[in-house]
């Protein structure tokens, strides 16, 4: 069937396993994000690294976001390729495959890459110089995620020396991804754990622009801080994208988004009297932060997966369903299974409104 084929049909007319949009969910949480960063001096700038589709890409900036977040050049293509101009790619860009490619993409639109070494922004200037290019840089400092990013502080201060002094390349700013606190489920904690990361953060700022360096902006923040760091003084701009379909991992937060994202699921097998199983498995719903949740219902609980299975335990020992019936699964990370599809049925009251293609899924070079 051809994706307007579906326009107009119920969702259990859906075949299976098969991404599924609440529209009028999404559009809340767009809404409400929108909403929030009109209140404040930062800027919403979504990443797109959840939903993957420039549909939904158009939708954020639409309601107010200030450009676009990316992770791959694979994903910066995709983009650029819609339309979209203003792109922070929150990730170093290493190797000279990849840097002839950001060039080319440089050249497109308006680009910012962040960095975290001295050899790569050497590589940077070189490329940048030979394209013709003036790249815009954030210096990445690890704030307590320990993953990318330089030290704060007298560290970070000399990278962000080394990319003013270097032709071809613009030093903008910094950037500083708490990711080891979005998901704490406690709100104190949450809390306090942010508030230290931008600390470092803007005590970093604060040095460079001392030593008489400009800061234009202070990128940070994902959908589990957006109202920790988005406030905080000095940071500019936050990179939250879970927040528009909202995971069941991301719900054990308690943030106020709700979930609009499912998976269709049909029962293949009903053979003993406390199980039952679906056609979703590992292929088609990912399970590294806990097996899926099925909607709706508190009798019914996700307890395996294999390739092309997946296997349900009734707490109460039997169900009315009957092989056939469909169920909706919320999963536990979106990011991940998202990327396993590629397209969303996008629905709104119970029928399919649009079909939306998900351009930059395996986008991961």
């Amino acid at each position: 069937m051809t994706a307007e084929s579906f326009i107009g049909l119920s969702v259990q007319e859906i075949d299976t396993p098969a991404l599924v949009i609440d529209l009028d969910v999404m559009e809340g949480n767009i809404s409400r994000m929108a909403g929030y960063f009109k209140g404040i001096d930062a800027n919403l700038r979504p990443h797109i690294k959840t939903h993957k589709c420039p549909i939904i890409a158009r939708k954020q900036v639409e309601a107010g976001g200030r450009g676009i977040t990316c992770s791959k050049l694979g994903e910066v293509e995709v983009m650029i390729q819609a339309g979209f101009t203003d792109i922070l790619i929150a990730n170093e860009i290493v190797g000279r495959q990849k840097i002839k490619r950001l060039m080319d993409l440089a050249a497109q639109a308006d680009l910012t890459v962040a960095v975290d070494d001295a050899g790569n922004i050497e590589d940077l200037s070189t490329a940048a110089q030979a394209a013709g290019i003036q790249l815009k840089v954030l210096v990445d400092v690890n704030v307590g995620m320990n993953r990318c990013g330089v030290d704060p502080g007298e560290p970070a201060l000399a990278l962000a020396k080394k990319v003013a002094a270097s032709s071809g390349l613009t030093f903008m700013g910094l950037m500083g991804y708490e990711g080891h606190v979005v998901s704490i489920a406690s709100a104190d904690e949450r809390t306090r754990k942010g508030r230290e990361s931008m600390k470092l953060l803007i005590e970093t700022k604060d040095l460079i622009e001392r030593s008489g360096l400009a800061i234009h902006v202070v990128s940070s923040g994902g959908s589990g801080t957006y109202n920790i760091s988005g406030p905080y003084p000095g940071v500019t701009e936050i990179q939250a994208g879970s927040y528009i379909f909202m995971d069941a991992h991301y719900q054990e937060t308690g943030i106020e988004f709700g979930s609009a994202l499912t998976l269709l699921a049909t029962i293949v097998s009903l053979h003993l009297p406390d199980r039952i199983i679906t056609d979703a498995g590992m292929k088609t719903i990912t399970a590294e932060f806990g097996f899926p949740v099925v909607k709706g219902s508190k009798d019914l609980e996700v307890i395996g997966q294999n390739e092309e299975h997946g296997k349900i335990r009734t707490t109460t020992g039997k169900s009315s369903l009957k092989v056939g019936d469909k169920i909706e699964l919320i999963p536990s990370h979106g990011c991940t299974t998202i990327n396993l599809h590629d397209k969303y049925y996008a629905v709104r009251k119970g029928n399919v409104e649009a079909v939306y293609p998900i351009l930059a899924r395996g986008k991961s070079t």
